[in-house]
């Protein structure tokens, strides 16, 4: 399953993002590796190579999350796979919840891991706990290739094309620094436009 997976998110993603997934899950396992934790590699695999898989185009629908996106269309394609039920369930969680670091690390290893490999790529969180050798080998096989610019210029386009989609999401405020008239309302707004005296 892992070979078929990889083979599907290069495909479907430019070089950039899937260098990206791949960094991801090689980040994970190391970290992961080092504290002695067990975990099911092949759905760490395959959750890490398909999570982004909403940041592309082809599997965007209108109003859902990019996370949602990405776990819908994973879903998909481990179902035609024949992957069972209770495995793809794992798949769909990991990458649903790989944004919101607060829940997804609390849940099983297969599921944090996503959120935390994907965040140290994304923000370098963690980085110091990779060692330099091992850092330096990800980079080679895997380099960023203007992955920041990359990753921007996705988060404006889905402010752009579904910008309700990104209420309550940390890209609205992304959205709300470099898009004009943004007009997807903060939490504040929410609650205050709620119809309550107090």
């Amino acid at each position: 399953m892992a070979r078929e997976a990889a083979a599907f998110a290069r495909n479907a993603s430019s070089e950039t993002l899937f260098n990206h997934v791949m960094r991801s899950y090689l980040f994970a396992c190391i970290l992961f590796d080092r504290r002695g934790i067990r975990y099911d590699r092949e759905l760490v695999f395959v959750s890490a190579v398909l999570h982004d898989l909403g940041m592309v185009e082809a599997y965007q629908t209108p109003a859902e999350r990019f996370e949602v996106d990405g776990a819908d269309a994973a879903q998909r394609f481990l179902e035609g796979q024949r992957m069972p039920a209770g495995r793809v369930a794992v798949v769909w969680d990991a990458i649903a919840l790989h944004t919101n670091a607060g829940i997804a690390t609390r849940k099983r290893p297969e599921i944090a891991m996503i959120s935390v490999g994907s965040r140290v790529d994304f923000t370098g969180y963690e980085l110091q706990k990779i060692p330099s050798d091992a850092l330096e080998e990800v980079l080679t096989v895997y380099p960023r290739k203007g992955f920041k610019q990359n990753a921007l210029n996705t988060m404006l386009s889905l402010c752009r094309t579904k910008p309700m989609a990104e209420l309550m999401h940390p890209f609205a405020e992304v959205g709300r620094r470099h898009i004009p008239d943004f007009a997807v309302p903060t939490v504040e707004d929410m609650l205050f436009a709620a119809p309550f005296d107090e």
